[in-house]
């Protein structure tokens, strides 16, 4: 039995789990106690929270028999793949060529799939009880399957509708109190800031439950009465003035020596771009769709006239430092033959892919690129990925740029990424992360649920730049 007697062996309903209240560690403690069969079913919302609580459980000794971890869209078309005749789904819809209306479609066959009867022996056989974890970021149809399943297995749900901050489109979120609370009785709200009393910042934690119960209150959080490891940075709303000092914050070192900071901006990834191509040493974390990534892949053809501009202009947008105009002068000099100084390597791989341009020539001049003095790179997931994606259109001439793109993001989706030193992005992206430091470039511009989950990123120190004091 875990501490305040929530135990998700015997417990079923809704746990309400504010940010770093110990929400992952009583699941894997679940898990590493059930010695039982059938497994339990652990469901979250993205393939990094499945590598995540796969990790955690793996620390917590749980055996790899004891649960099944996947996503509640995963889970859904494995499903209606196993029944096809009463999911009636198109052959092609699990290939989800678009998103947008494929995962709606599979949520809306998968809750037929339950609700049909036909799967209940199957299930009841196959899970022991059901886990759903950030339940606050299942839509209505997933909402809908959820409850299926607790009809036919014990069920327990996590989670917070403070940290509600996804949206679905055409699969909105269910209301919390009128149909997340009516279908799962309340049974247990977590309220011990493990998060920040592991970091020896317990009353920062503190403060930060507290901030949860004024957001959920209506009342602004208070910037001015906060505690210890709280900065307040005031912004004026003058760009030359404001730049400079969310640049000085986000610059700051963690407060251990091998700690992190996680730079919190808007939902726009050009803004992320430019904060990270200016703060040393620090990365962008992307999307998870790597649009500019499959864009560039769809587009690139290495025999194009404008092939090479394309590549740099590129490789600009991924390092610091590159200067395309002037490289391709440079590169202009070295093939009429008066350059007074030598090709270093990135030249020597430019003029190899003017001779014989291909996707491989093309990875290899990125590569020599970002080796090259005075650049560094601050997207290097994307780096990374358009580098395997060249070279396994090179190496496999029947796979496509666009199909070889596809594959790699696929296969970072499966196995999560590592957390930079220093990263920058939006809530969206950093949800589920935590780092020592946070630092929220724009607290005015925040919502309520978008500022709580931004404060609760950093277990030691927050950092806020924003014109008022009062938030939310």
């Amino acid at each position: 039995m875990n501490e305040g007697g929530v135990d998700l062996l015997e417990m079923e309903g809704l746990i309400t789990a504010p940010a770093g209240c110990g929400k992952t560690h009583l699941i894997a403690d679940a898990a590493s106690r059930h010695a039982r069969k059938p497994p339990l079913l652990v469901l979250t919302h993205t393939n990094a929270g499945v590598a995540a609580l796969r990790d955690r459980l793996a620390r917590a000794g749980a055996k790899p028999s004891s649960a099944r971890i996947a996503t509640v869209d995963g889970w859904s078309m494995n499903l209606i793949a196993s029944f096809p005749g009463t999911s009636g789904h198109d052959a092609h819809l699990l290939e989800v060529k678009n998103p947008k209306t494929g995962y709606p479609a599979i949520r809306e066959h998968a809750a037929q799939v339950v609700e049909s009867g036909h799967a209940d022996r199957i299930i009841q056989a196959s899970y022991s009880r059901i886990i759903v974890d950030e339940y606050q970021d299942c839509s209505v149809q997933q909402h809908r399957l959820v409850t299926g399943l607790a009809g036919l297995v014990p069920t327990a749900v996590l989670g917070d509708p403070l940290q509600a901050i996804f949206g679905f489109g055409s699969d909105p979120l269910p209301d919390w109190q009128d149909d997340v609370c009516q279908a799962f009785r309340p049974a247990a709200q977590l309220d011990t800031p493990w998060r920040w009393i592991n970091a020896g910042a317990k009353p920062l934690g503190e403060w930060l439950l507290k901030c949860r119960e004024d957001l959920l209150g209506g009342t602004s959080v208070d910037l001015r009465n906060a505690p210890s490891g709280v900065s307040w940075i005031p912004l004026t709303g003058k760009n030359d003035h404001d730049h400079p000092r969310r640049l000085m914050a986000g610059n700051q070192e963690p407060p251990i020596a091998d700690g992190r900071v996680l730079i919190i901006g808007d939902n726009m990834p050009n803004t992320h771009h430019a904060y990270a191509s200016q703060i040393p040493g620090s990365h962008v974390v992307e999307a998870v769709d790597l649009k500019n990534l499959m864009e560039f892949a769809n587009n690139f053809d290495p025999d194009a006239e404008d092939s090479i501009e394309e590549l740099l202009q590129f490789a600009s947008d991924l390092m610091t430092g590159t200067h395309p105009a002037e490289r391709l002068k440079r590169l202009a000099v070295l093939e009429s033959g008066t350059a007074r100084k030598a090709a270093n390597e990135s030249e020597t791989m430019g003029l190899a892919f003017r001779r014989a341009p291909t996707h491989g020539a093309a990875a290899a001049l990125l590569e020599a690129i970002g080796r090259d003095e005075g650049v560094r790179i601050h997207r290097p997931v994307v780096v990374d990925a358009i580098r395997q994606a060249l070279r396994m259109s090179h190496n496999s001439p029947h796979v496509s740029l666009a199909e070889a793109a596809r594959q790699v993001r696929e296969d970072l989706r499966a196995r999560g990424r590592a957390l930079p030193r220093r990263a920058v992005g939006s809530t969206l992206l950093l949800k589920g992360l935590e780092a020592e430091a946070a630092v929220i470039l724009d607290g005015d511009g925040l919502s309520r649920e978008n500022l709580y989950v931004a404060m609760t990123r950093g277990s030691m120190s927050l950092t806020v730049c924003s014109q008022s004091p009062l938030l939310g």
